[in-house]
């Protein structure tokens, strides 16, 4: 296995796929901090060697910066920025200098992450958007329906969750917008892409997101597109 360059631009690099939720986190919340990058887009199933050099997990995101070794995976890369960048933000910083803060905003993230992930957010980008890219031999194929009607069914106690956090407070994590909301708000943008979030069974949830998805830091997100999936009709709509 070639291993990668130890020397990359002074611009960070974000190994990422424009589907994957976990990489739009990163992405928003690179803009969050100001932060300018590099986009590398990486389609995992293809295993390309120099990629394992940098995650030998296969997974993006990936961020990499001068001095530093490659940094893998969501919540690693917040805490890399928060570490490196939040201090710069003051009272905007993403994850709270109080300890219970950084516990409330670290589970948030972590719920989002992981459970979203693995019960709607990643079936459904798996059967709807990259199995139409993949191989037999790499797990392509038809999209199983049992995956997505069941992904379809988990978005709505989620959704409710969103909304029984939002009747006492500001943002989900508290008083500030925090890593909590981009973490949730990236996650759902991808179902939301799909057609696949019932807003008009949760207020509160659906004018959370409309406040999120607002920001100057979604709209590159916002204005991608995929071939052969078209975006739902309120997607990019900020009034939907």
């Amino acid at each position: 296995m070639t291993p990668p360059p130890t020397r990359f631009a002074d611009m960070l690099t974000l190994f990422h796929h424009p589907f994957c939720p976990h990489s739009r986190f990163v992405r928003i919340s690179l803009a969050e901090y100001g932060v300018e990058m590099r986009l590398v887009e990486e389609r995992t199933w293809e295993r390309r060697e120099r990629f394992l050099a940098l995650n030998p997990a296969g997974t993006t995101p990936v961020l990499v910066e001068e001095g530093y070794p490659a940094i893998p995976g969501a919540c690693l890369i917040a805490e890399f920025l928060d570490e490196t960048r939040g201090g710069a933000l003051g009272d905007h910083r993403l994850l709270p200098e109080d300890i219970p803060g950084r516990i409330e905003v670290r589970r948030l993230s972590g719920w989002f992450h992981e459970k979203f992930f693995a019960e709607v957010s990643g079936p459904l980008v798996q059967e709807r958007v990259y199995k139409r890219h993949m191989t037999v031999d790499q797990g392509g194929g038809s999209p199983d329906t049992d995956a997505m009607r069941a992904a379809r069914s988990n978005v709505r106690y989620h959704l409710a969750y969103i909304g029984w956090l939002m009747g006492s407070r500001s943002w989900l994590a508290g008083e500030t917008l925090s890593y909590a909301d981009l973490a949730a708000a990236a996650h759902l943008s991808v179902v939301d892409y799909l057609g696949d979030v019932p807003w008009k069974e949760n207020e509160a949830a659906k004018n959370w997101y409309a406040r999120v998805k607002s920001r100057p830091s979604f709209r590159p997100i916002l204005a991608e597109t995929i071939g052969g999936v078209a975006p739902s009709a309120t997607y990019a709509d900020l009034d939907f």
